[in-house]
């Protein structure tokens, strides 16, 4: 088994389309894949509860069959950090909830299991507690989402630096071409290659769906 975190440098940086296309592109090649959505902000109240469309896209790209909770146990309403969300709710968020849920998810046997993170690499979950903290206990592959824009260069290589401080291996990463238009675009692709030291898994344009995004996409260093 396999476990992959999905961060970027920054929110909107096309981290859930890039997780649904790797997970795509794992099951075409008969893996059995799952997705992890730990904390969720911006859901909308359902019949069932609140629900993310994020997590849920992730929960449909899965090849085993989750329940919501399963795959995005803790949401709130409101769009915003997920620990200010949470002290408008009076609580607070904690490691021993996000590992419980990823443990049951290990209890499935899949081959991968996908956890997308949520703005980027420190997003903080209380006062003492972070995202990447669940990556670390698990010492989980990271994959970083790099949208190539202004100023992706620098927090592409504050992104690696950080991963690697705490003590993870990047096994891939991502160039989302938001700005096909960019100037210079080959050469700042070019250049994040020389700043993160890593597997380039794909350059993707702006396409409309995941199962698009994936046939650009090289899983083969996830192996």
């Amino acid at each position: 088994m396999k476990k992959l975190f999905i961060t970027a440098t920054d929110t909107d940086a096309g981290k859930t389309f890039m997780a649904q296309a790797i997970m795509k592109e794992l099951a075409d090649r008969r893996h059995q894949v799952v997705g992890f959505k730990p904390v969720s902000a911006g859901c909308e109240q359902t019949e069932t509860g609140l629900r993310n469309e994020d997590a849920l896209a992730l929960q449909q790209q899965s090849t085993i069959e989750l329940d919501y909770k399963e795959v995005n146990p803790i949401a709130f309403a409101d769009p915003v950090a997920p620990h200010l969300a949470a002290q408008k709710q009076h609580c607070e968020i904690e490691l021993s909830a996000l590992t419980q849920a990823y443990d049951n998810l290990l209890a499935k046997n899949a081959d991968y299991v996908i956890t997308e993170g949520a703005g980027g690499w420190r997003l903080p979950l209380s006062h003492s507690l972070f995202l990447s903290d669940l990556a670390i206990q698990y010492q989980m592959g990271v994959v970083v989402v790099v949208p190539v824009r202004l100023g992706c260069l620098n927090h592409a290589r504050l992104t690696v630096e950080a991963v690697r401080h705490d003590g993870l291996s990047i096994v891939g990463w991502v160039a989302n071409v938001l700005d096909s238009d960019l100037p210079y675009l080959k050469e700042n692709i070019a250049s994040l290659q020389q700043l993160i030291d890593a597997p380039l898994l794909g350059a993707v344009p702006r396409v409309e769906d995941a199962a698009s995004a994936a046939r650009y996409l090289d899983v083969t260093p996830l192996f």
